[in-house]
C-alpha cells in the first residue's frame, strides 16, 4: 500500500514505549504479564547460574594449582570417592527441578491465554515485509488487511522523518493497531520461506511456517509504539522486515477499524489525530 501523508500529524504523538537502544543488553520494557514472568525467571535462573560458574572457576583453579606437576609430581591413584559422586549426581538433579518447575509454568502460560481472544489478527511473513488481516466479521467487507513495509531511508512520509521514534531498519508505513489490555490472537504463517514474528516487549517469538498456522496471543497493559523484527534468517533482506505494533485505548482503536474498513489511509489519519488531542489536553492539565 501507498505510504500514509500525515503531515504534522505524527510528530505531537511519536512518544514510544519501548525500541532497542545502542549497546543494550538487558530486555525491554515488559509490556505484558508474560514478558515479566520471562524476565523474573532470567533473574530466578541467575541464582544458579552465577554460583555455579564460579564453583567451577574455583575448582578449576584449585586443580590447577594443587595438583599440577610441580606441586604433586606423584600423582594419586584413587579413581573413586562415593560421597563425590553422589553429590555430583543429586546436586544436579535437585537443581534441574528448581528450573524445571517454574519454566513449564511459564511455557503453558505463554500458551494458554487467560480468556477468549477478542481480537484475532493473522501475520504473513513475505520476502521481505508482513502482511495482516484482521478477523473481525463475518464477510469480506469486514476484513481490514494491508502490507507493512519498512520505511527506505529517504523520502518517508510527513511526520514520520524523526529518527528517535520511527528509527531505521523499524519503522513501517503502516503499524498493527490493537488495543490495550485486550487478549489478542496472532495467526503466524509464511507464503515463501520460514519468517518469525517477534516483539521483544510482549515476549513473543513464532516461527512463521509456510503451509501452517502457528498461534500464540498476547495483553499489552500500556499504550505506545512497539517493534521488532523478524528472527528468522529468511534471506538477503532478513534485516529490512520489521515490525511495528501501535497499542491504543479500545475507544480509540474501535474508531480507528471502523474507518479501517473503508479507507486505511483515513483510518491512520484519524486515529493520530485523536492521538495528538490527547497528547495536548495531557500537556495542558
Amino acid at each position: 500500500m501507498a505510504l500514509t501523508s500525515l503531515t504534522g500529524l505524527f510528530a505531537p504523538v511519536a512518544a514510544y514505549a519501548d525500541q532497542p537502544t545502542p549497546w543494550q543488553y538487558r530486555f525491554q520494557e515488559p509490556a505484558t504479564d508474560i514478558m515479566r514472568e520471562i524476565i523474573w525467571f532470567e533473574e530466578y535462573t541467575l541464582w544458579f547460574i552465577i554460583p555455579i560458574t564460579l564453583l567451577v572457576l574455583a575448582l578449576l583453579i584449585y586443580v590447577i594449582v594443587k595438583f599440577s606437576a610441580k606441586a604433586n609430581p606423584i600423582p594419586s591413584r584413587t579413581s573413586h570417592h562415593t560421597m563425590i559422586e553422589v553429590v555430583w549426581t543429586v546436586a544436579p538433579v535437585i537443581i534441574l527441578l528448581f528450573l524445571a518447575v517454574p519454566s513449564f509454568q511459564l511455557l503453558e502460560r505463554q500458551f494458554t491465554p487467560p480468556s477468549e481472544a477478542e481480537l484475532t489478527i493473522k501475520a504473513t511473513g513475505y520476502q521481505w515485509y508482513w502482511g495482516y488481516e484482521y478477523q473481525i466479521g463475518e464477510t469480506e467487507e469486514d476484513a481490514i488487511s494491508f502490507d507493512a513495509i519498512l520505511l527506505p531511508e529517504d523520502g518517508r512520509p510527513a511526520g514520520k522523518e524523526d529518527l528517535s521514534v520511527y528509527p531505521r531498519l523499524l519503522a513501517v508505513d503502516n503499524e498493527v493497531v490493537v488495543p490495550v489490555n485486550t487478549t489478542v490472537r496472532i495467526l503466524v504463517t509464511a507464503g515463501d520461506v520460514l519468517h518469525n514474528w517477534a516483539m521483544p516487549s510482549f515476549g513473543i517469538k513464532m516461527d512463521a511456517v509456510p503451509g501452517r498456522l502457528n498461534e500464540t496471543w498476547f495483553n499489552v497493559e500500556k499504550e505506545g509504539l512497539y517493534y521488532g523484527q523478524c528472527s528468522e534468517l529468511c534471506g538477503k533482506d532478513h534485516a529490512f522486515m520489521p515490525i511495528a505494533v501501535r497499542a491504543v485505548s479500545k475507544a480509540d482503536y474501535e474508531a480507528w477499524a471502523g474507518t479501517a474498513k473503508a479507507s486505511l489511509d483515513e483510518a491512520n489519519k484519524n486515529l493520530m489525530a485523536s492521538l495528538e488531542a490527547k497528547n495536548k489536553l495531557a500537556s495542558a492539565e
